[in-house]
């Protein structure tokens, strides 16, 4: 676990990382074969294809058929979205034939990234040992290309920050959160994008982010997404402060909604806000954004990273063991006892802030330094332990 504060010294956001620079100008920090079933029906197959290949990972998904309206279109804009990230070097999609989700139309979605891409149809395979024999083949002329590719400089500019939080106590409103913000802010100022999810939790502090929105109607974009996000609720006769905070969130000393959201916006740092983003939805340039996720950490990681974010800030208070199948999740606690208690899944401790041996603005350094040192090659722990958490949100009914 990281508790090296020496990044202090010298410390400077204008360097570069060993990434993989992608055809569209786009620069990843992993360089994955992945492995798309275009429909819960074609899930299983996808990962027996992944599970033959070396570096391959199949996603699992559990939609893509029988939805409609707005909640299909989700889907359709994730599953492009994760094909498109920088951190995958090439993408085989697998369909059954009879889904919603065409297997074909997401497969040149994606290439038109430069990826290389390819697609099978299970049906029109003559069911599930010929069509994994032959998406092994397939899958296997993809790793074979993309094996070739190596690491280069790249600018850290180019580097989109996805930003989450779960397992939320007192000491994330005051340290991780805060260092988080900080982190966050370096990454800016160098040129870098960063996301900030979860509109559950800015519920009773939505006001005080929309008066950083670099426009009124970006300011009003944000207390929408919050009032929609209430409708909800409430259209299902539901009062969110019933279950926010959460029981952990309570036990971990959080005592209302409103006190857990004036931690969790810290995470945002100090930055004026660009624009508010539909789920799984990228942003259109540089800085600070905000994304309309819900507060379930899985879902609403995989939406950023549909988004395109390439490693991801999760803080901790009472520790999580969440991780992606893309990104790498670095996770940070406050917390020196969950420090200790989940060693295992905590890579930065930051409760020096706590004690008042560090300054926020230290915590933040040494998790920019970690994150820089993440994007060019080293595993995080969720990633050496093989945690690939992974749901997409939806906002429908499936028929």
């Amino acid at each position: 676990m990281n508790t090296n504060f020496s990044v202090d010294m010298n410390f400077s956001t204008e360097s570069v990382f060993p990434g993989y620079r992608r055809e569209n100008g786009k620069s990843g920090v992993r360089n994955h074969l992945v492995v798309i079933p275009a429909s819960v029906c074609a899930a299983a197959v996808a990962a027996k294809i992944a599970a033959q290949v070396e570096g391959a990972v199949a996603l699992p998904n559990q939609h893509g058929c029988c939805q409609v309206g707005a909640d299909f279109l989700q889907t359709k804009r994730t599953l492009i979205g994760l094909g498109q990230n920088p951190n995958v070097g090439a993408a085989l999609i697998v369909g059954l034939g009879c889904e919603n989700i065409d297997a074909a139309e997401l497969s040149a979605a994606i290439a038109r990234t430069g990826k290389k891409t390819d697609y099978l149809i299970i049906q029109e395979c003559g069911g599930t040992l010929r069509a994994t024999t032959e998406g092994v083949r397939r899958a296997a002329a993809l790793a074979r290309d993309i094996s070739a590719l190596r690491r280069e400089p790249c600018p850290v500019s180019a580097l989109v920050l996805g930003i989450e939080c779960g397992g939320s106590d007192f000491t994330s409103g005051l340290a991780s959160n805060p260092a988080a913000g900080a982190a966050s802010d370096l990454l800016i100022q160098a040129g870098g994008t960063s996301i900030l999810s979860e509109t559950t939790e800015f519920i009773g502090a939505e006001h005080i982010l929309a008066r950083r929105a670099a426009t009124p109607a970006v300011g009003e974009k944000l207390l929408a997404i919050v009032r929609d996000c209430e409708q909800r609720s409430l259209a299902q006769h539901v009062d969110l402060r019933g279950s926010q905070p959460t029981p952990g969130n309570i036990a971990g000393g959080l005592t209302s909604i409103e006190e857990k959201s004036l931690g969790c916006i810290h995470k945002a740092g100090t930055a004026i806000i660009e624009d508010v983003l539909d789920y799984a939805a990228s942003p259109g340039g540089h800085g600070l954004y905000v994304m309309d996720t819900p507060g379930q950490d899985v879902d609403s990681v995989t939406g950023m990273v549909a988004g395109g974010a390439s490693v991801i800030l999760f803080t901790t208070g009472r520790g999580t063991p969440t991780g992606s199948p893309l990104a790498p999740v670095i996770k940070i606690t406050g917390n020196a006892e969950t420090a200790v208690k989940m060693r295992d899944n905590i890579d930065i401790d930051v409760s020096a802030i706590i004690r008042g041996e560090i300054s926020i603005a230290a915590g933040g350094r040494a998790i920019f330094a970690e994150m820089l040192s993440t994007a060019g090659g080293r595993l995080t722990k969720s990633e050496s332990l093989g945690h690939r958490e992974f749901g997409i949100y939806k906002i429908g009914p499936t028929f």
